[in-house]
């Protein structure tokens, strides 16, 4: 009855040319990060930050939903909602989900107060396959904060992993100084909670005054800790670092932005592959005004598969089940390209596009075009400045044009060539190159007309691109 109920709010939203097709988002108003996921008798549970009452922040629920395959979703009841009177009658926010022999438990924080300030850290339990859950009667299990934060109003988003000694917990806030901090406990019983010491404090303001949505995680032999920097402001970053956990300390080696845009608050798991599997909430780019007149707001990334190289630099890429629903495809090389080339009209691709070593100057591809060539985004790399970006022109109602450019640092080996990886939906544009730099954007069409994917610069400097029209997961 309820994915009845959801498949006729899809429906009747479905007309929005702004709205994914291939992503996860739900069936109408908010979301934000991804919560607890739980490879879970062999499926995948995505919990996630939910307005179940308007296309706005507030009433900070969990909504939940389940795959069997990372791509096509099935629709769940929500898992939690504010309790009045308890510990998160201002919230239930983000935290992860374990599976503590064999039964599903939740970590989250729990927020107080007319403006969440008061917060502390709850778990709750299923015994039914995670259709409804119990919160602990304990709750909170964590409410004293560490000497050195001297305040709770920052306190949150707990990730938990079992450990050889024990669960382990990393909690993100900030310190006095303006800088953002990751707090690390451990448990025996996920109810006790001793504190250790701080994993790691920030020593840069470029790297975010609160830090949040911390998740540590081995990956090969090194250790991955991706923190969320907040600023308060829309330069909002997330940052990884790569290095060593030594004695309940890490050390890190490496450091470097994991996505330059609009992704925030990821979130990632080990699937039942042994695969670690990153979500990411990708934010709006519009007006609160525009967001409550969809109906909806927030997308989930499409999943990405995490990797180290010899450098120690976080690989991504889309999880290759993506592949199972390309539809109609077309193959070109430079030989069977001219400039400005019109290649398809759609809204939803999936693109795969791999440039010559020696190419020079600047190429790369426009979307979402109007016939008339007034609007479009473009995606592009200059090879000279080693520049990747996303270039976007709008008619404004005055009749001049609104241009925005994103342009972010992406260097190329001697002799390495330039590959992309673009995933066109609707508004969302997911862009990675070469597996390392990650660019996530929103573009707002105006018309519907606009959806024209065409050749940007030489094409000479193409060696092979692959594009993919891509259906709804929703059908």
């Amino acid at each position: 009855m309820m994915n009845e109920q959801t498949s006729v709010i899809r429906q009747s939203l479905s007309h929005d040319i702004h709205r994914p097709h291939y992503h996860f988002l739900p069936p109408s108003n908010w979301m934000n990060d991804p919560n607890g996921l739980l490879f879970w008798k062999g499926q995948t549970h995505l919990f996630y930050q939910h307005n179940p009452y308007g296309p706005l922040w507030g009433n900070m629920s969990w909504g939940h939903a389940v795959s069997d395959d990372l791509i096509h979703w099935r629709d769940l009841p929500l898992a939690m909602v504010p309790t009045p009177g308890g510990s998160d009658e201002s919230g239930c926010f983000s935290g992860s989900a374990v599976d503590n022999n064999g039964v599903p438990t939740l970590i989250y924080t729990a927020t107080r107060g007319e403006h969440c300030e008061i917060q502390t850290q709850c778990i709750a339990t299923s015994h039914d396959d995670m259709l409804t859950w119990e919160k602990h009667p304990g709750n909170p299990v964590i409410s004293e904060v560490p000497a050195i934060t001297k305040q709770n109003s920052d306190f949150r988003d707990p990730y938990v992993w079992r450990g050889e000694d024990g669960w382990y917990m990393v909690l993100g806030s900030r310190i006095e100084d303006g800088s953002g901090i990751v707090f690390l406990y451990r448990s025996q019983d996920l109810v006790d909670w001793e504190y250790l010491n701080p994993l790691l404090e920030g020593t840069d303001p470029k790297y975010g005054t609160i830090w949040e949505c911390p998740n540590f995680f081995k990956l090969g032999d090194k250790w991955v800790l991706i923190i969320s920097a907040h600023t308060g402001h829309s330069t909002d970053t997330v940052f990884y670092y790569v290095g060593d956990f030594i004695g309940h300390r890490f050390v890190p080696e490496y450091t470097d932005v994991l996505d330059y845009g609009t992704l925030y608050a990821p979130l990632s798991y080990v699937d039942g592959q042994q695969r670690r599997i990153l979500f990411g909430w990708i934010r709006e780019a519009r007006s609160e005004v525009d967001q409550r007149l969809a109906g909806w707001s927030g997308v989930q990334a499409i999943p990405r598969m995490l990797s180290l190289d010899d450098k120690n630099r976080l690989h991504m890429q889309p999880v290759p089940e993506l592949a199972s629903i390309r539809q109609k495809h077309l193959h070109h090389t430079a030989n069977t390209l001219e400039a400005n080339q019109l290649l398809v009209e759609s809204r939803n691709l999936d693109i795969e596009a791999n440039y010559a070593s020696d190419a020079s100057g600047e190429f790369g591809l426009t979307l979402l075009a109007s016939p008339d060539g007034y609007e479009y985004a473009r995606v592009s790399y200059n090879a000279d400045s080693q520049k990747l970006m996303i270039h976007k022109v709008s008619p404004e109602t005055n009749g001049a044009e609104s241009v925005h450019i994103r342009s972010v640092p992406h260097r190329l080996a001697p002799g390495e060539a330039l590959s992309l990886r673009i995933l066109l939906d609707g508004s969302v544009l997911e862009v990675i190159a070469n597996e390392r730099t990650s660019l996530t954007g929103r573009v707002y069409p105006c018309h519907h007309d606009n959806q024209q994917l065409r050749l940007y610069g030489p094409p000479a400097a193409l060696s092979s691109l692959d594009i993919w029209e891509m259906p709804s997961i929703w059908q």
